[in-house]
């Protein structure tokens, strides 16, 4: 594709606004720029598209939106009327242009003859997924960008399960954009004639209750709660995003009397202004929310994602001081909890099943077998979450109580397939309370973890490669692993070597080769010697290589130390 013929098709296309126009007139004297925009789309893929707010064939803007939309339009068309009228769930989260494009998208299914559930307003993305299932649709889009900065937007496709579409649906819809047009090929209406022909319908308090009423469901144990309310206190911030309104009213279901919302980040807001990063994962966004920690005497607080499917939690230490707990802690938390929750509730079910990906700490798999339950790796994404439970329990092989990844994702219930901040808030809510009917704060059942099960430690990194440049020089790296895999890393023998591309592993000191069950994903696994495990994969969402260290200790020195000696490997990839 020559970018300067697109970027002269989109300048005459004369269906661009003056404004549009304008934007593209001010980047004719810059070539790299032009390239940057027009070099080629966006790449659909199991995620959807994610990107920055400009003009162009590689931005998100009403063109791209409506041009996706047509392209899964068809794609739901092809599965026959019925699956037209069961229709499509379509929702939006609180950034900048969220609201229009949910509107070109809907605007775009309805002149494709497919009946549209839109949501009123912003909502948190596991209530799309509910709706898709709730209402038995066919699919779902959420225009979302979850915790990327503010200059971006996303668009998140769904199928009938209510789980991001599997790899095969994205390649088809990616093979049928392929033919559309940008511009000549888009079918789409008025709105408010779609609205009055019923193509269009407007979701809105009914399926916030509807879905509540599954979220309050998953409550364990509301004595300890009632138990200790009086003094318990909590903060929570949405990070100017879709918890907001859900959160809180699941924590003051549960029991919570002292709730304390951080009101500078209640308001909605797609420039996230009081942040310089929506990210739960990122503890520097917390400071207002320590401020306000600090003034009531709070030991506990709680951070949703701007779309509300992450969770971030920070936790007072013994020094008095607040500290982040990961996403790879937080979940082995909640795993060793909702066994004992589910335990002595009398709720466990036959044949329990936790499910964790890949990268995901070791120390989840030791909690759940040490305590009877079955624990299967996936691929990253709760799309192969939701397939491997959705098999296991079809199958009657296995019932799963809970899923997770180390990005601070927790997938409870049987209600939503995909990540859910609103669910796990209210649950590591009650584990906080539970744990404080014991006069431990989380910090405390984190360390006594540690004591009980060893002293695993995990430790992300990511390698940024941006620009034009970027994806040859990812696709570099991981060729170089491939043909040149290294023998040792920080002088510790390698010994098992396994390629989740192909599904094969080598035992390094026999030569002997296998096969693995897992296989289709770009992602390296090195074993060691020692125990620790190093994954690498190119991030799905975002121009970088993912390096991810996986070790253990004899103790919490020996695993830090483990922790730092590979942190300085890492180093060398970049």
């Amino acid at each position: 594709m020559s970018y300067m013929k697109e970027y002269e098709k989109w300048l005459k296309s004369g269906v661009l606004t003056a404004e549009e126009v304008a934007e593209l007139e001010a980047i004719k004297n810059d070539p790299k720029e032009i390239e940057s925009r027009f070099y080629g789309p966006l790449e659909f893929g199991t995620a959807g598209l994610r990107g920055t707010m400009k003009m162009g064939l590689h931005q998100m803007n009403v063109y791209v939106i409506r041009w996706a939309t047509q392209g899964f339009a068809e794609i739901i068309a092809a599965e026959g009327e019925e699956a037209k009228q069961r229709g499509v769930a379509i929702c939006m989260d609180c950034r900048n242009n969220s609201d229009l494009f949910a509107r070109e998208a809907a605007r775009v299914c309805a002149a494709n003859g497919i009946h549209v559930r839109l949501f009123e307003s912003l909502r948190p993305t596991p209530e799309l997924s509910f709706a898709v299932r709730e209402y038995n649709c066919q699919a779902g889009i959420n225009v979302t960008a979850s915790h990327n900065p503010k200059e971006y937007n996303g668009y998140k496709v769904y199928w009938a399960d209510g789980a991001q579409l599997p790899p095969q649906h994205a390649d088809a819809v990616a093979e049928r954009l392929s033919k559309i047009d940008i511009f000549a090929d888009i079918k789409t209406m008025d709105f408010d004639e779609a609205v009055a022909q019923g193509l269009i319908e407007i979701l809105g308090d009914e399926t916030d209750r509807r879905f509540m009423a599954n979220v309050v469901a998953m409550i364990n144990d509301r004595e300890s709660m009632a138990q200790v309310a009086d003094q318990f206190e909590v903060v929570f911030t949405p990070f100017h995003g879709c918890g907001h309104k859900l959160v809180p009213e699941a924590l003051r279901e549960l029991g919570v009397k002292h709730l304390h919302c951080v009101e500078e980040q209640m308001v909605i807001d797609g420039d996230f202004p009081t942040v310089a990063s929506p990210n739960p994962e990122n503890p520097e966004g917390f400071y207002l929310a320590v401020d306000l920690a600090n003034k009531h005497g709070a030991d506990f607080i709680v951070g949703t994602d701007p779309d509300s499917d992450r969770v971030g939690i920070m936790v007072r230490a013994k020094d008095g001081s607040f500290i982040p707990v990961t996403g790879n802690q937080t979940g082995v938390l909640l795993v060793d909890y909702v066994i004992g929750a589910m335990k002595r509730a009398g709720t466990m079910p036959e044949k329990p099943v936790v499910l964790k990906t890949i990268v995901t700490t070791e120390m989840a798999r030791k909690v759940a077998e040490s305590n009877g339950v079955t624990c299967y790796d996936t691929f990253t994404g709760f799309k192969f979450m939701a397939e491997k439970k959705n098999a296991l329990e079809e199958s009657g092989e296995g019932k799963v109580i809970m899923s997770y990844e180390e990005s601070y994702g927790y997938m409870l219930g049987d209600y939503v397939r995909d990540k859910d901040a609103v669910t796990a808030s209210l649950i590591i809510t009650e584990m906080a309370a539970w744990y404080a009917t014991q006069g431990m704060t989380l910090y405390d059942a984190l360390q006594s973890l540690y004591e009980k099960y060893g002293w695993f430690g995990e430790q992300t990194h990511n390698l940024v490669m941006p620009g034009l440049d970027g994806l040859e020089k990812m696709a570099a790296l991981m060729k170089e692993l491939r043909e040149n895999p290294p023998a040792q890393i920080a002088g510790v023998d390698v010994v098992v070597r396994k390629d989740y591309k192909d599904g094969s592993v080598l035992c390094c000191k026999t030569g002997e080769k296998s096969t693995m069950e897992l296989s289709g994903s770009n992602v390296l696994r090195f074993e060691l010697s020692d125990g620790t495990v190093i994954l690498v994969r190119p991030s799905g969402t975002e121009p970088k290589i993912k390096v991810y260290v996986l070790t253990k200790g004899a103790d919490a020195a020996e695993r830090d130390a483990n922790i730092a000696k590979y942190a300085q490997w890492v180093k060398t990839l970049s």
